[in-house]
């Protein structure tokens, strides 16, 4: 199956690709914007089955409709879009700038839907999209000093979710927002700099993946906390 993945350099999405490439007939196209790293996901994949593709998806509709063009002559279809890119800042709400907001906007929830949007047209019945939100934007979870940014781009991207859920339920093609608690990744080491996560990034990217193959056979429109704290 066609594969795409957003966020993929490093962290939970690097190691969901990584997860999925065990399975030879799935073809994953990661996306990221540092080269590099993607060069050295595709190294680490398990089959040559990771196709890395340097994008920001924060650029506009243009970098977007080339990706979609390249995609629809490729894997002319695609079963599973996992929405992961994250921008975490950790400061007080005054003090965010009107970059920290914008980037923020952008990574969490723009670019999220705007790719969904494109590539929603080379989706059939049985689709599914994981939007990766975050507990800090699951609604009723406890809330954190620093976080307000992050966790309201993040809860706007599980609204979406719910959204498009209902949206699309004619044509089946599935929507959930998969909330994880902390996890020991690099921009949770930046934000939160002598803490250690409870989960790995590889112990989640292991449930990632499963639910992304097998998760709308049970679940369509659902906001899951996936933590091991009472939310």
């Amino acid at each position: 199956m066609n594969i795409v993945i957003t966020g993929a350099s490093s962290g939970i999405g690097r190691e969901v690709a990584l997860r999925l490439s065990e399975e030879p007939g799935n073809r994953i196209y990661a996306l990221a914007r540092g080269r590099k790293l993607l060069e050295s996901l595709s190294k680490a994949a398990s089959h040559e089955n990771i196709i890395v593709i340097p994008v920001d998806l924060t650029s506009g509709r243009s970098s977007l409709s080339e990706l979609k063009k390249r995609l629809s002559e490729e894997a002319a279809s695609v079963k599973i879009l996992i929405n992961n890119a994250g921008h975490l800042v950790n400061k007080p709400f005054e003090e965010h700038t009107d970059e920290d907001i914008a980037t923020s906007v952008a990574v969490n929830f723009t670019s999220a839907a705007m790719i969904t949007a494109e590539l929603l047209p080379l989706m059939k019945r049985g689709a599914h999209v994981v939007n990766i939100g975050s507990m800090g934007g699951y609604q009723g979870s406890m809330k954190f000093p620093g976080l307000s940014l992050y966790s309201a781009t993040k809860g706007a991207l599980a609204v979406l979710t719910e959204c498009l859920a209902t949206e699309y339920a004619e044509r089946g093609i599935s929507f959930n927002c998969l909330c994880p608690g902390a996890v020991q990744t690099e921009m949770f080491s930046r934000a939160f700099p002598g803490f250690t996560a409870p989960v790995s990034p590889k112990d989640m990217a292991h449930f990632i993946a499963d639910f992304a193959v097998n998760g709308n056979k049970f679940f369509n429109g659902k906001i899951l906390p996936v933590a091991v704290s009472v939310p």
